[in-house]
């Protein structure tokens, strides 16, 4: 995994009244635990990835409070698990990131939040929403009003997350229903204390099993259950719903003492609203709010009373709802209109439709607001002079660097055994010509970017087979390349692109890059991930895709450009008809570095023997072309001036970030550019044979030097 949790897997264990301190995802997992849960289930994806990391390194924990965790094979897999509270009074959690993650699980969603639960099903989703985001921007609350789920969305406090973690279990048992709970990055990795509970041992798990089976006609998803579901969902569950969130006061009132307006704001954003606030001089550094705010912690269903109570009185009232379209804002506007109350409302009009609610963004919406609403006391020419302040600071940065900041779009990491495949790849454009390239979700995915500029369509995880099953007739007899990950072979792209190629008899190339994890979200294990011990575990790419029927597989070395040119473009040309498959075979460069770094560290520590392998440019050499650069695109190679003073091109040049993967020589041998690449092997604690090689070197390297010399140079006058 991207980082190890061990060492604060202990701050799990703290009890009734300790103090905790830590990061939001910990809280996260403690929370669950405090709450009781009896199983955990789910699939990576930023930004909750690290709860599953954290789940993985409490193993001992959870084992010893009697709590199932299961990794799944994808989100569909999790939400499916949530079928054990179904019948039985089981609280489980299932998490993903969503909205993909949501999306990939909507078939087992629909099913259980028709069926309804006994035990509480809470669903933590990672709401990536934004400029940071590494997905489609769309939201999830549609998906829980279509299938009439509730949603939460936490203020972003210690405190109140693992409150409302425990209060979404009940909730959900209250109501029968699923609980969706959303969190933003920001939330998953902010800092902060509370005070912690004991945790709780499930109701009933493998130290307390169950003794009878239930069976339940009215919770089997078929006719004529599922009408009575659905008339349960709007009778029942609803007002169940709406009730515990008003008796519990799930979401939250501020009051202030500018009444006349007021803001109502999702919880997730609940911090941002208060800073720009604060900016303005309308709520102090301990959070109180001169304006009254009403915080949604749970964002659907809203409580009409609720929202009643809070606009009435109030002339005006921003709605502060992040993404496009805007539920809440129609919702509330209707519930007032529905109780003849008219408070105006405000959101998307001084709010952006579209794109993440930054701070500042947050700011000039309230600012906008209140010169609107001309609330009594407020000094709206004060509000202007902020936002020229904050407008000035960012004036100010640009002067500094002379430019607009820089976009710093994502890409291959430095060695990333997935960069030489696209190298290969246009080197095999060059004799075949263009490539229509189907991509897929995965750091792979980076292609589409600058040098390499490859990848025509994603559509999802482990689909990009499936989505090359139209295109590629179209090209006749002219082969199309699907690129797919590892992670998502096993997530979906085995039945769903394999299988559906073999059983269709398609023509086309599949290229999987087999980096050993789902190295995107931070290198968790997958089914064809190697052991501690460096051995393969029982599942292999190759013997799956031969099981399926594939007959022409082909494993190479990433790093082996040229092997992968000839196997390209055997692929593609071949006169065989049928799915070409090539496994291309390299560790992630990360989990490597990670894996290998402190056994360097420790071996130098020890005196031992440690070779490091580096590359470098031969100034004299490099004819300034730069193709190494343009076909590799590693971000250790860069320019620096031509030392010849008769030269005005810059030449080639390796900086420290160099890990030694050897791409840009095998780039420069497979493409027949230079020889100006040189490689370096670096001994650290020699010993004396490497002592006595280096003086021998040294010996035939002075001596070449002084024949190379100008007969004239190798004899000076004396003075």
């Amino acid at each position: 995994m991207e980082r190890s949790f061990k060492s604060e897997v202990d701050l799990l264990r703290q009890g009734d009244g300790d103090v905790f301190e830590g990061e939001g995802i910990l809280a996260i997992t403690k929370g669950l635990l405090q709450a009781g849960v009896g199983y955990v289930t789910g699939y990576q994806g930023a930004p909750v990835s690290h709860l599953m990391d954290v789940l993985s390194d409490a193993k001992g924990l959870l084992d010893e409070l009697g709590v199932q965790y299961q990794p799944a094979a994808n989100e569909a897999a999790a939400a499916a698990m949530l079928a054990a509270s179904i019948n039985y009074p089981l609280r489980g959690a299932a998490v993903w990131k969503s909205v993909v993650g949501t999306n990939v699980a909507s078939d087992a969603l629909s099913n259980i939040a028709s069926a309804g639960v006994k035990g509480g099903a809470l669903i933590i989703i990672g709401e990536d929403y934004g400029e940071g985001a590494s997905i489609i921007q769309e939201r999830s609350h549609a998906f829980a009003m279509k299938s009439s789920m509730w949603l939460m969305d936490p203020r972003p406090d210690h405190e109140r997350m693992v409150d409302l973690i425990d209060k979404g279990f009940e909730l959900s048992e209250a109501s029968n229903t699923p609980v969706m709970m959303e969190f933003r990055i920001r939330a998953c990795h902010l800092r902060g204390r509370f005070t912690a509970k004991d945790n709780k041992k499930p109701t009933h798990s493998r130290l307390n099993p169950l003794t009878e089976p239930n069976f339940d006609y009215d919770r089997i998803c078929l006719p004529p259950s599922t009408y009575l579901q659905e008339r349960h969902k709007v009778d029942v569950r609803l007002p169940a719903a709406r009730q515990f969130i008003k008796e519990h006061r799930l979401n939250e009132i501020m009051d202030g003492p500018r009444n006349e307006i007021g803001i109502v704001v999702q919880g997730g954003h609940y911090n941002s609203v208060l800073r720009g606030l604060q900016q303005l001089g309308l709520a102090d550094a301990f959070g109180a709010s001169q304006v009254p705010i009403y915080c949604l912690n749970v964002t659907y269903p809203l409580v009409p009373e609720e929202v009643t109570a809070f606009a009435a009185g109030k002339r005006a009232i921003l709605v502060v709802e992040e993404g496009n379209p805007d539920y809440l804002e129609q919702a509330i506007n209707a519930e007032l209109r529905k109780a003849d109350l008219q408070t105006t409302v405000i959101g998307k009009a001084v709010l952006p439709m579209a794109g993440e609610y930054t701070a500042e963004v947050v700011l000039n919406g309230l600012v906008g607001f209140l010169e609107g609403a001309v609330p009594t006391g407020v000094d709206l020419a004060g509000l202007a002079n902020e936002q020229t302040r904050v407008q000035d600071l960012k004036d100010r940065a640009g002067a500094l660097i002379g430019a607009p900041v820089p976009k710093r779009p994502p890409g291959f990491c430095v060695g990333c055994p997935e960069r030489p495949v696209f190298s290969a790849m246009k080197l095999v454009e060059r004799q075949v010509g263009k490539l229509h390239v189907s991509a897929d979700i995965g750091c792979h995915s980076f292609s589409t970017l600058p040098p390499f500029n490859i990848g025509n369509t994603i559509v999802g995880y482990g689909l990009g087979l499936s989505s090359a099953s139209a295109i590629g007739p179209a090209f006749g007899d002219k082969r199309t390349i699907t690129v797919m990950g590892d992670g998502g072979f096993w997530h979906n792209g085995l039945t769903s692109g394999v299988g559906q190629a073999v059983f269709n008899k398609e023509d086309g190339v599949l290229v999987i890059m087999n980096n050993g994890y789902t190295s995107a979200t931070g290198q968790q294990d997958i089914p064809s991930s190697k052991g501690p011990d460096g051995a393969p575990m029982a599942m292999s790419i190759k013997r799956a895709l031969k099981t399926m029927g594939v007959k022409r597989v082909s494993l190479l070395s990433t790093y082996g450009v040229g092997p992968m040119v000839k196997a390209l473009r055997r692929a593609l040309t071949t006169k065989d008809k049928g799915l070409q498959v090539i496994i291309a075979d390299g560790e992630c460069q990360l989990a490597r570095q990670r894996r290998i770094k402190p056994a360097r560290r420790k071996a130098l520590a020890e005196g031992k023997r440690v070779v490091r392998t580096r590359y470098g440019v031969d100034e004299a050499t490099c004819t300034g072309d730069h193709s190494c650069i343009r076909l590799s695109g590693c971000p250790s190679l860069t320019i620096k001036e031509n030392p010849d003073p008769l030269r005005d091109d810059p030449v080639a040049s390796v900086n420290n970030d160099c890990v030694g993967c050897g791409l840009c020589g095998e780039v420069a041998d497979a493409a027949v550019l230079c020889p100006s690449f040189y490689r370096a092997d670096i001994v650290s604690n020699p010993n004396g044979w490497d002592r006595a090689v280096d003086a021998v070197r040294r010996s035939w390297i002075g001596l070449l030097q002084r024949l190379a010399r100008p007969r004239h140079q190798l004899a000076q006058p004396a003075e």
